[in-house]
């Protein structure tokens, strides 16, 4: 308890002890007075019953009003609440499921109507249960409020408590989901983060829009397919709201939509998200340029480097020095359209691109990190004099490591059954792999439960440089 709780509990019992030495004062006074007129009257008698049946109704006012008042905030509290009772839990400072400290983070949301006195009665029934409100957003509708809540409650209780107890208060349309410390950071703060990183990296806007959402599925669509096709309407400048779909105009053509099926978008998200989307579409074409030099075995320096469609000449010529063989294992068969295929490749909108170059500047090798919605995949091409020396495994550990700074859960990989080597190379990444097989076509999947990525050790295995095939609908 803060010093200033334990400077208001203790003015607040002195007071308490003042009124009741007050009133002990009082009733001897009449006590002494009632005794010398009964004495003295010819009617003390009457007055003796009188007094009783005084003393009983003030008996009575006072247990009323001590009833009622029990709970009732100090005088000088200035918020106007005091604390409510805690659960048995809470009181007795017990840690249930050995939790230290008793208690579990919550985000809720729940809708409530637009009413003054509606927000009050929703944290009074929070306070009931022990529940503490850290942050609290609003979300205006045409009819009602969303409020979303950061909760502190008891490890002991229960979502289905808390829902009945929030739908009894006049909240409708509930969502809790489980929060780490990460949430803790308020909402402005965690916006101009989310803002920044966007304006370094054109590659992050995917990456903002989805915690800055929450768990949601985003999906860039261009405007034409790869056999160049149009995809569909082009969302407008301002963009559409469809409960749980928005679509955004992507800056770079095309269309982003976001799907969050098990909760409605506000207009208030809405609004944050094609902010987010304009900031981008202001700020233009943009990656780090940062470049690492490392030495390969037989002694050539070779330099890493993120690349974007800037590259597409560099990237085109690379292509055009690879064997058929090469193209084939990486994209699962001839390419009709290079150009297209590699400007979609090197978009930052669908992903991130890692390129390998020598000191005269050609580039050899290309590794792709791809947002497949909800999953991630990863995707190499190494030029054909350049396999066998370890560079597809820098690639591969290094598109890892991008994945886990990215919050990534897993990434997938998609080859021939016969390619022995790359499954090697996923392999030496030391994280828990899982493997499917349909129809030739291998798709071994990496978790990453949050442990960092490191470098894979180079494999002498000539197939392990070899460019993975993707997905027949990339």
């Amino acid at each position: 308890m803060t010093p200033t709780k334990n400077a208001r509990r203790s003015h607040h019992h002195w007071r308490h002890d003042l009124i009741e030495l007050a009133a002990l004062f009082t009733a001897v006074v009449v006590a002494d007075t009632i005794a010398k007129t009964i004495a003295k009257g010819p009617d003390g008698p009457y007055l003796l019953v009188f007094s009783a049946i005084a003393l009983v109704a003030t008996a009575a006012f006072h247990t009323w009003w001590a009833r009622r008042h029990s709970h009732a905030p100090p005088v000088d509290d200035p918020g106007g609440s005091g604390p409510a009772p805690l659960p048995p839990a809470v009181r007795s400072g017990a840690a249930p499921d050995g939790d230290p400290a008793g208690t579990v983070l919550w985000r809720m949301r729940t809708t409530v109507r637009d009413t003054p006195g509606s927000l009050a009665a929703l944290c009074t029934v929070l306070a009931r249960h022990g529940v503490d409100i850290l942050t609290l957003q609003t979300h205006p509708l045409a009819e009602g409020t969303v409020d979303e809540f950061l909760l502190r409650a008891p490890a002991a209780l229960q979502t289905s408590e808390l829902t009945r107890a929030v739908a009894a208060a006049g909240g409708r349309d509930t969502w809790t989901e489980r929060a780490d410390a990460h949430d803790l950071v308020d909402t402005p703060t965690r916006v101009l983060g989310l803002a920044t990183r966007t304006a370094l990296d054109a590659a992050e806007l995917p990456l903002a829009l989805r915690q800055l959402l929450g768990r949601c599925t985003i999906h860039s669509v261009p405007p034409v397919s790869l056999t160049g096709r149009p995809t569909g309407e082009p969302a407008p400048v301002e963009g559409v709201l469809e409960e749980t779909v928005m679509r955004l105009r992507d800056p770079n053509g095309g269309t982003i939509v976001v799907e969050r099926p098990h909760l409605p978008f506000t207009p208030t998200e809405f609004a944050r998200a094609r902010a987010l989307v304009e900031l981008d579409a202001r700020l233009g074409s943009r990656i780090p340029r940062s470049r690492d030099v490392f030495t390969l075995p037989e002694g050539n320096e070779i330099t890493v480097r993120r690349a974007d469609q800037r590259d597409l000449t560099a990237a085109r010529a690379m292509h055009d020095r690879c064997s058929s063989r090469t193209l084939g294992l990486r994209y699962h068969g001839p390419v009709g359209d290079a150009d297209r295929y590699l400007d979609h490749l090197l978009s930052p909108r669908f992903g991130r691109t890692l390129a390998v170059q020598t000191a005269s500047g050609r580039v050899v090798a290309l590794g792709h990190l791809l947002w497949d919605g909800d999953e991630t995949e990863v995707a190499l091409l190494v030029e054909d004099d350049w396999q066998r020396r370890g560079i597809g495994s820098e690639l591969l550990g290094r598109l890892v490591a991008l994945a886990v700074e990215a919050g990534c859960d897993s990434v997938y990989a998609v080859t021939q059954s016969s390619n022995t080597g790359m499954v090697a190379a996923m392999r030496a990444l030391n994280l828990p792999l899982d493997y499917q097989i349909e129809e030739g076509t291998l798709v071994i999947t990496a978790r990453l439960d949050g442990r960092p990525a490191t470098a894979p050790e180079t494999t002498p295995d000539a197939a392990a440089d070899a460019p993975t095939a993707r997905r027949a609908r990339r």
